[in-house]
């Protein structure tokens, strides 16, 4: 495929991922005030935590009703419009993430693939898992910051300033979560062996513990402490996969030779000159070389 062909290629896979995440967006924001096949609405589901907070703790004009402050005008149009795309892009990423599969895959060999396709899967799996746990953890972060007060204050969040920290729990919950399967694509690619890391195992844990402190939003040791030990069992468990998978790489060094090999003596390699192909064979050659070429 010429170079002209690959952007136009290009920009159909973007204007189709682009269309989907739209459609999702609008999906997202009927989702809001709509609750689909009985489940509960986008809105119940984003105030839910901010909700589990003792009716004491929290303001409620209107009793028997959990309510958010709007401070300025349209600001509840502008957070729900913000809120629908990002659950719009999450409902349609199957679709967005086919397209650019679909554009990557091309250059790619069958074990590349393979190896990509789980690596997608298995980060989609650990993002989610992540922002699970925020979810779960934020109601005993707020119960936590609120009665530091002892009772003197009262909650009044706006919407804006919960909706931002809610989202920003999802996020960096779920963002920090890929750190292990970071651990394990350096192993597989060589750069961290297990010996490396067992070595490197303290300073690494105590990073954990520094980067979850400075990554929670909310400052509060409840969500510090959940995301931290968290990351420490996905870390170990990342190291429990590298020692097995270097276990598995020195079986197979062993087993073909290429440890007990001297270096001082010449490659076991067949360094014979081969025979010069023929006119017609150079040509095939010539031509495959072309489509891999223009292919990759």
């Amino acid at each position: 495929m010429p170079f002209m062909d690959h952007l136009r290629e290009l920009r159909y896979r973007l204007l189709v991922a682009a269309s989907a995440i739209a459609v999702g967006g609008v999906l997202g924001f009927i989702w809001w005030g709509v609750s689909p096949f009985g489940l509960p609405n986008l809105a119940d589901l984003l105030t839910g935590p901010y909700c589990a907070l003792p009716p004491t703790l929290r303001l409620t004009p209107n009793p028997g009703r959990c309510q958010l402050l709007q401070t300025a005008p349209f600001e509840v149009f502008t957070l729900r419009m913000k809120v629908g795309l990002a659950a719009g892009s999450i409902v349609t990423a199957p679709v967005w993430i086919y397209e650019i599969w679909a554009f990557i895959t091309p250059g790619l060999h069958d074990k590349e693939r393979k190896f990509a396709v789980t690596f997608v899967g298995s980060a989609s799996v650990l993002f989610a898992g992540g922002a699970v746990l925020a979810y779960y953890v934020v109601p005993t972060a707020l119960s936590f910051l609120v009665n530091l007060g002892g009772g003197q204050f009262i909650t009044a969040l706006s919407g804006q300033s919960y909706i931002s920290f809610l989202l920003t729990m999802l996020a960096v919950f779920g963002l920090t979560f890929e750190l292990p399967l970071l651990v394990v694509m350096l192993n597989r690619v060589g750069v961290l062996s297990y010996e490396k890391l067992k070595r490197w195992q303290r300073g690494i844990l105590f990073g954990l513990f520094v980067l979850a402190a400075v990554a929670t939003p909310g400052n509060d040791p409840i969500s510090m402490l959940a995301l931290a030990f968290a990351l420490v069992v996905l870390f170990e468990a990342s190291v429990l996969i590298a020692r097995a998978h270097d276990r598995t790489v020195a079986r197979r060094r062993a087993e073909q030779g290429w440890d007990d090999l001297d270096p001082d003596e010449p490659s076991p390699l067949d360094h014979r000159v081969e025979p010069v192909s023929s006119e017609e064979e150079d040509e095939d050659e010539e031509d495959l070389a072309f489509h891999y070429g223009d292919a990759t």
